[in-house]
């Protein structure tokens, strides 16, 4: 079996961060602690996440002609990721974001995001009109919500046409079309994404879990044409509903104290879109999903805080016993 070979079309953020130890109230104005620079954007984080867990990756997604798309460039060549696909817009900036982490002590880090998509929101159809063949090369077309509602469509159709399975991350929240869902083989929204488009909110404290809300938020998303829903929760961890295997909770992993959980959703995603195109078991791939975001909220940044296959590895031997069968990623 060869590596997976997986499209991700999507978006590219240059993440601005800001520690504080309180967030400020409207009109206030508080000391911080301190400013970092990092690359992300929920498709360029999930495509990174995927290419150092071993996967064969093409990033398709558009630029400026600015500093922060050099830097966002060379992260991804330095994943391993095909990149000569990327587009590039002549007038708008790329697209950067300002996050605000608040640091209390004792306490989880918590954030606040204000993403500004520039060059992400240019991409035209034409520009995408390549892979109406060609993405007939890949096991797994992943998608998010930060370039145009038009894009997903038309990539979902393309991929939907040549019988080639779709993951959509509803993120950030936004209405989808009936069509949309028809096409989509996955979706992976976070608790409050779902509760957007099924009016359920998943009850959770820690490992306790309202199953009975969250079979009904999967069920209703089921109900709108998509195969399989899975539907993160934080702290809380992760449920899946299958097409054809049942329903499935995966928790977190213990013990794990949040730096920074900026990229959590986005290594998770990109961790599960791996083992499902490796074919492991849905139990398996979960608990590998779950034990990789783990790593990533341990460290700050997005893209920096991404773990390898190896730590993955590791980790998983540590806190689980065992680690999947990842000889094909290798």
């Amino acid at each position: 079996m060869a590596k997976p070979k997986i499209l991700v079309v999507g978006s590219f953020v240059m993440d601005q961060i800001a520690t504080t130890e309180v967030f400020p109230r409207e009109g206030q104005t508080v000391l911080g602690g301190t400013f970092s620079k990092a690359p992300g954007g929920k498709g360029a984080n999930q495509a990174v996440q995927m290419a150092r867990l071993g996967a064969d990756v093409t990033m398709v997604g558009k630029l400026g002609r600015d500093s922060n798309g050099e830097d966002m460039v060379k992260t991804c060549k330095e994943a391993g990721i095909h990149t000569e696909y990327i587009l590039y817009d002549d007038e708008l900036p790329s697209g950067c974001s300002v996050i605000i982490l608040e640091e209390a002590p004792g306490k989880q880090t918590v954030n606040r995001i204000i993403v500004l998509s520039g060059s992400n929101m240019s991409i035209t159809p034409d520009d995408i009109a390549f892979l109406k063949e060609q993405i007939a090369e890949y096991d797994l077309v992943v998608l998010q919500l930060e370039i145009p509602m038009e894009i997903n469509e038309l990539v979902a159709s393309y991929a939907y046409a040549k019988g080639v399975p779709v993951m959509l991350n509803s993120a950030p929240s936004a209405p989808l079309s009936d069509e949309l869902f028809s096409h989509l083989t996955y979706i992976s929204p976070n608790e409050h994404e779902a509760c957007d488009m099924v009016g359920i909110q998943i009850s959770h404290s820690g490992k306790d879990v309202n199953m009975e809300e969250a079979k009904a938020a999967t069920a209703a998303l089921k109900a709108k044409g998509v195969k399989n829903v899975l539907i993160t929760l934080g702290e809380s961890g992760a449920v899946l509903d299958t097409e054809k295997d049942g329903f499935f909770y995966s928790p977190c992993v213990s013990g794990i104290m949040a730096v920074d959980p900026t990229a959590a959703g986005d290594s998770f995603v990109g961790a599960l879109s791996v083992g499902l195109c490796c074919g492991w078991g849905y139990e398996e791939t979960l608990k590998f999903a779950n034990h990789t975001a783990a790593l990533t909220v341990s460290g700050m940044g997005a893209m920096p805080s991404l773990p390898t296959l190896d730590k993955v590895e590791d980790f998983m031997r540590e806190k689980a016993g065992a680690a999947p069968d990842t000889s094909v990623l290798q």
